[in-house]
């Protein structure tokens, strides 16, 4: 072992012993000031709804505007990076060490990670999304003819851009690093953590804080605006199929409902909640999609899925590219948008995907994470989006005008299928247990964060925080309506700006850590 390898090894142990020095007071400012953060953030967004919409969006605009290209292209750098990590010596070392086991079934490991970072946004967007490129809704990529064959191929090629790849390559680079300095170095599972072999101990001080501080802001934003997005998705498909109103009540209480459920889930932890539900939404999901994918396509979904994959790599380029676009609108409006908020969500996906994942190596975990589920989101979009793009060409149904409600579009596309009203009602049961999933995940990845790394924070902690993610939603929603909950979404996407950073530091460290390791297992 090289001198240079001993004194890293002596950081950490120097970085672990300063850690027990801190105790549990390490986690108290991180936790008492978001929670005053967003406490102050709830009341002034009430009080001044429209004024804070207006800021906050501004400040959406500023970034967007302004640092679309590090978006885009420290998107394309998370892509090469993990795959890099693929095929270079350190892909084999362990999660954990040489004689780490997965805790978890392959099934079920990839089911809750599936189920964390995009379950309830396929739901949402699977549909609606292609046929809004297609006819035009908010613009097109790459300035694609609307209703075209060349509209429709750009159409469902830029959707698995969005969804694919890139959006994983995100989750991978935050979950990687967490677990390696967690398992690998005995460090606490906290994304301050991953920044020990650039800020050394500093890492335990206001550095670490800041760190951590903007992972709660971004993950609890992120989470109550889900929340109160698909709570408007679930009552919009109650009206559609029992003609319950979709009013702000109906809303509420669906927050409730699911907010009770996540807590019960919480409460129970990652194996008694999170495995089980995850679980349960892959069976639903698995039979919603078989069913879409027989009657909706038939054998045609084969030529179907080939013609989604090659449209995917068709663009995969020309969308990865940030100079000299023509399409500012399409381009501003969902690509750089998704970014910041993949980015903005990373921390609560990364570090759940991390907690789960000790035992694999490198380069199974890489593969896992990035390609396998592209390759089921591309089955899912072929699915949905492939037959709700058909009925948009053929004139069949509500589709064919285009969007209208986008909480909609998914149950439009089911009216024109065999069986309408039992699959609708699938599709609202899918979409209430996913969030529920997201809820008691996000949950305990704050926990663990503002509990300085702890991987079982208090009960009355957990219920804390799962309790106000609903508290968020349903206070916003009622007190301020859309204009509040847009608020909430964009202040998720300011966010993701300054976190782009982190990420690009996260993996400069990364691979100082995993470099350092192989050396040392020399």
């Amino acid at each position: 072992m090289s001198n240079d390898n001993i004194a890293y090894e002596t950081e950490y142990e120097i970085g672990q012993d300063n850690l027990k020095m801190f105790g549990m007071d390490m986690h108290n400012p991180v936790f008492f000031i978001s929670a005053t953060l967003i406490l102050l953030f709830v009341i002034t967004t009430l009080l001044f709804p429209s004024d804070a919409k207006s800021l906050l969006d501004g400040a959406k605009g500023w970034s967007i505007e302004n640092f679309d290209w590090l978006f885009i292209w420290s998107a394309n750098l998370f892509v090469i990076f993990c795959i890099a990590l693929v095929f270079l010596p350190v892909g084999k070392i362990r999660l954990g060490g040489v004689d780490a086991k997965p805790e978890f079934s392959t099934l079920s490991w990839f089911a809750m990670l599936f189920a964390a970072g995009m379950g309830i946004g396929l739901m949402f967007w699977s549909v609606a999304e292609p046929v809004a490129y297609y006819t035009n809704w908010y613009g097109t990529p790459l300035n694609a003819e609307p209703h075209t064959a060349e509209g429709a191929r750009a159409a469902i090629g830029a959707t698995m851009f969005h969804w694919g790849l890139h959006p994983w390559a995100i989750y991978a680079v935050v979950a990687l690093s967490l677990a390696f300095f967690a398992f690998n170095k005995g460090m606490p599972l906290t994304i301050r953590s991953a920044f020990y072999p650039i800020f050394g101990d500093a890492c335990w001080g206001w550095v670490g804080h800041i760190i951590d501080l903007l992972a709660v802001l971004a993950t609890i934003f992120g989470l109550a605006t889900s929340l109160g997005l698909g709570a408007q998705q679930a009552a919009g498909g109650l009206q559609h199929l029992f003609g319950i109103p979709n009013e702000i009540n109906t809303q509420i209480a669906i927050i409730i409902g699911v907010t009770s459920v996540a807590v019960f889930s919480v409460i129970r932890g990652i194996e008694g909640g999170v495995k089980v539900l995850s679980n349960i939404n892959m069976v639903f999901a698995a039979f919603l999609l078989v069913f879409v994918l027989i009657l909706g396509q038939g054998l045609g979904f084969f030529s179907s899925l080939t013609n989604t994959a090659g449209a995917y790599i068709e663009n995969l380029l020309p969308l990865s590219n940030s100079f000299g676009r023509k399409d500012d609108t399409w381009f501003h409006g969902w690509t750089v948008f998704y970014w910041a908020w993949w980015i903005s969500w990373s921390p609560f996906v990364g570090m759940f995907i991390a907690r789960i994942s000790k035992g694999r190596t490198v380069r199974q975990f890489i593969i896992a994470v990035l390609l396998v589920p592209t390759v089921v989101t591309m089955i899912w979009m072929t699915a949905f989006g492939g037959t709700g793009l058909d009925q948009a060409i053929n004139n069949v149904g509500q589709l064919a005008s285009g969007i209208s409600d986008v909480s909609l579009a998914m149950f439009h596309m089911l009216e024109n299928l065999p069986l309408s009203s039992i699959t609708s009602f699938l599709g609202i049961a899918l979409v209430l247990i996913f969030f529920v999933t997201s809820s008691d995940s996000g949950s305990l990845v704050i926990d663990s964060i503002t509990a300085g790394g702890k991987v079982d924070a208090p009960v009355p902690q957990r219920i804390f925080w799962a309790t106000l993610e609903g508290v968020i939603a349903g206070t916003l929603l009622y007190g301020g309506g859309a204009e509040a909950l847009k608020a909430l979404q964009a202040g998720a996407i300011s966010v993701g700006l300054p976190f782009t950073a982190v990420l690009l530091l996260m993996c400069v460290s990364l691979y100082k850590g995993l470099s350092d390791e192989r050396k040392n297992a020399q």
